[in-house]
């Protein structure tokens, strides 16, 4: 008797929903707490001295909204973990949908942790695309995954209007 798993079984292979889960919420969780120590020693200090557009939210808009949308990227990001291994296209939408992950934390760091609005604005425009790549790679592989990703480009192309505000308001400065 064999110890191999034939080819056709493997290909098959499926995370467990737990692994999956793990999989799924860790890195969504690394990118919030890490995102949150650049950001939040600037909110009481170098944030109130930008002058900013008249529609930025009040500062207690953030935590409830990027909870959510971490909450909706990573149940879409389980979908596609759950796919079958092989499935074409997965590993693909997968290493883009952290390729936004990583975007959206350099945001933070260099937004916040380097008070730069301009070096924050270069890292949000392809953060932004990253987004829509990850919806269209998703899209075939599981379609609610993908609808799942959209109130974040929403609020990514909100808080990229935000950042062109903030740096053009704030340029002479």
């Amino acid at each position: 008797m064999s110890d191999r798993i034939p080819a056709a079984d493997a290909a098959s292979k499926r995370l467990s929903p737990w692994l999956a889960g793990l999989m799924a919420l860790v890195p969504v969780v690394v990118v919030s707490l890490l995102g949150n120590a650049a950001t939040m020693p600037q909110i009481p200090t170098w944030y109130p001295t930008l002058v900013k557009p008249p529609f930025n939210p009040p500062n207690w808009v953030f935590g409830p909204v990027w909870t959510t949308l971490f909450l909706l990227m990573a149940i879409g990001a389980y979908r596609i973990l759950r796919l079958p291994a092989a499935t074409q296209g997965r590993f693909q939408a997968l290493s883009v949908y952290h390729l936004q992950l990583a975007l959206n934390l350099a945001w933070s760091c260099v937004f916040f942790g380097l008070q730069s609005p301009l070096g924050g604005l270069l890292v949000i425009v392809p953060f932004l695309a990253t987004i829509l790549l990850t919806i269209a790679l998703f899209a075939p592989l599981d379609r609610l995954a993908a609808h799942l990703q959209w109130p974040y480009v929403a609020w990514v192309s909100f808080a990229t209007v935000l950042n062109a505000s903030i740096w053009w308001l704030n340029r002479g400065a």
